[in-house]
């Protein structure tokens, strides 16, 4: 079985990161449930939305995210049973190509450059499963679609869910 894995909300907690640098640039004290539903920048006031929005740009952004918990203990079990590659669409912001490949290499050894694909669209994507928190990268995806529960998806409904990656483990191992 083939399996491919977004990074960013699925590996990767950028919302929290998004988060995080808000309260603390702006002495806010937004909370991930105030942001349920939605997009982190779609919960600040106008005026600090293309703040939040240029996170991703900033040099350091992916290098510093914290692992989704049970991320890395999971992928390593599925790794040594089935084809695993992380697909990532990281052409969208060209800081995020280095830094993305040396966070793979510290928090995910085991997956090696070969098996990690840095893309623009999703699309092109073969493979039995695909394990991603946006429906538009999964609704295309002729295999079996997976969308990792995030704070923006929570009211996606139509498609497969996984919650966390205990129950990742639950259904795939």
């Amino acid at each position: 079985m083939t399996i491919h894995v977004d990074m960013d909300e699925v590996l990767a907690d950028t919302y929290r990161a998004h988060k995080d640098i808000y309260n603390e640039e702006f002495n806010a004290m937004l909370t991930e449930e105030q942001c349920m539903g939605s997009e982190v920048w779609h919960k600040v006031p106008e005026a600090h939305q293309d703040s939040v929005r240029n996170h991703a740009r900033r040099r350091g952004f992916f290098r510093n995210l914290k692992p989704i918990a049970d991320s890395i203990q999971v992928l390593n079990e599925l790794a040594k049973k089935y084809e695993v590659y992380i697909a990532s669409a990281a052409m969208q912001f060209p800081n995020s190509l280095e830094e993305k490949s040396d966070w793979l290499d510290e928090h995910f050894p085991f997956i090696p450059w070969q098996n990690r694909i840095l893309c623009g669209h999703k699309h092109i994507l073969k493979g039995d499963v695909l394990i991603d928190d946006r429906s538009y990268n999964l609704t295309q995806f002729d295999g079996r679609p997976l969308l990792f529960t995030s704070p923006h998806n929570i009211h996606t409904t139509g498609i497969e869910r996984v919650n966390s990656w205990k129950e990742v483990a639950e259904k795939l191992l």
